[in-house]
């Protein structure tokens, strides 16, 4: 069958998948990595603040993390790099050489950041307001009880779904190839690419897209493991007992009084 064959050819050449298969490893997994895992850094300190701002009292705090979030998630993830990555081109030449892989980070984490502070303000704002209170009435202030009690519970909360952005940091990390990388700054897709125009077949795209399944799959089932974990907690599920049992531990005397009257 020639359309079978055809196919084939055109997506699973694995001599094609041989010859790129280095690069991929070698330059394109890497540069997402390090692209992916430093925008979810900056986005996860930046989002912390824009969260504070959010649920703070002085609308001078909570009105700018309202715009701010509403621009970076409301913006194509592409406009956001195109227009960071050639509007501050010349400040970014002065002061990282002529690569726009930084510029390409940091619009990824302005994005993130969008996300992820909505992320935590959910989560801390999820916190029981007695939590707050029965700090407050300990004596703490209000910044030490956010900081030690209210912050810290929130993000345990939310994890799952910091994970889940995290894998969609890695899926539009590959749009920064379009800011004109480096061949030693290329990504995953960027990498596929290339080898798929030298060698006019599909095969080495199908294989990039592999490598980011490896990536976001087990991530996926992490997610899902974090939460099942938090639902259920983590104490073991106990035999049931009977009610002899109980009374046995509280008062072994008449446990064992009604053991032998029976």
């Amino acid at each position: 069958m020639d359309w079978l064959d055809n196919l084939i050819t055109t997506f699973l050449d694995f001599e094609a998948m041989a010859q790129v298969f280095p690069q991929l490893i070698g330059i394109g997994l890497i540069n997402t990595l390090i692209i992916s895992i430093a925008a979810t850094v900056i986005g996860v300190v930046l989002g912390m603040v824009v969260a504070i701002m959010g649920i703070s009292t002085s609308r001078w705090l909570r009105i700018p993390a309202r715009i701010y979030t509403d621009v970076f998630r409301g913006l194509p993830a592409i406009l956001t790099i195109l227009l960071i990555g050639q509007g501050f081109a010349r400040v970014s030449q002065q002061l990282f050489g002529p690569s726009p892989y930084p510029l390409g980070i940091l619009a990824l984490s302005l994005i993130a950041s969008a996300y992820i502070g909505e992320i935590f303000r959910a989560g801390i704002q999820s916190v029981d307001r007695g939590q707050l209170e029965a700090c407050r009435a300990l004596g703490m202030s209000y910044g030490t009880s956010m900081r030690l009690v209210v912050v810290p519970q929130g993000v345990r909360r939310v994890l799952p779904a910091l994970v889940n952005q995290f894998i969609a940091i890695v899926k539009d990390s590959s749009l920064v190839y379009f800011l004109g990388l480096l061949v030693s700054e290329r990504e995953l897709f960027r990498v596929g690419q290339d080898a798929a125009v030298l060698t006019g077949n599909l095969s080495p795209l199908v294989l990039a897209g592999l490598f980011y399944l490896a990536i976001t799959v087990p991530l996926t089932h992490l997610v899902n493991y974090f939460d099942n974990r938090f639902r259920t907690g983590r104490r073991k599920p106990m035999p049931p007992r009977s009610g002899l049992d109980e009374v046995e531990e509280q008062n072994p005397t008449v446990a064992l009084t009604y053991g032998e009257n029976s």
